[in-house]
């Protein structure tokens, strides 16, 4: 009876341990795909602000020197 027991614990325990591990496995993934998306959408606002500069940029008088004659 007592190496049923030990038994019962021994696999209630190595299930605590795989437990333990799946949530830490899974903490990890959360983490990589949250600063994943974090430099996606950053490159994104980058990307649109560059976009916006330039369409600035060329909005303004030009230098062209047919304006000075």
């Amino acid at each position: 009876m007592r190496n049923v027991e030990r038994l019962s614990s021994v696999k209630s325990e190595l299930l605590d341990i795989f437990m333990s591990m799946e949530v830490v496995e899974h903490e990890e993934r959360s983490r990589t795909a949250a600063q994943r998306n974090l430099r996606a959408r950053r490159g994104i606002e980058l990307h649109e602000e560059f976009k916006r500069l330039s369409q600035d940029i060329a909005d303004l008088p030009g230098d062209d020197a047919d304006e000075m004659h």
